[in-house]
């Protein structure tokens, strides 16, 4: 038991900061969805980046990065976003740093 207890502890914690990694990618997924949804549309740049933001809900906005590639009309429209999620886990954030970038993309054409 001694000697199982430990695996079976860090599989646990692992599993929780999978989980929560990939819960930040959806969100920021569905996030640049919506940005590039109202790019799609006629929005500008700054609206864009807004509604990435306002979209993103249980991250911090502050901490979001918003990069859009802008396109004329029938080309696509391009929107990314990267947010440092912080590990709490202390074997996992020394493998994978302080702060794990989670990166969610969207591509749209202009319509």
């Amino acid at each position: 038991m001694a000697l199982v207890l430990p695996i079976l502890i860090m599989l646990i914690f692992g599993i929780i900061e999978f989980g929560r990694i990939y819960h930040a990618h959806l969100t920021l997924t569905s996030a640049t969805r919506e940005g590039a949804r109202l790019g799609a549309v006629g929005g500008d740049v700054d609206s864009i980046e807004q509604r990435v933001k306002e979209s993103a809900f249980g991250l911090n906005p502050d901490l979001i990065t918003v990069n859009i590639t802008t396109a004329a009309r029938g080309n696509p429209l391009e929107v990314e976003a990267t947010y440092p999620l912080e590990i709490y886990t202390p074997v996992f954030s020394q493998l994978l740093g302080e702060a794990f970038q989670v990166k969610g993309s969207t591509t749209m054409r202009v319509e």
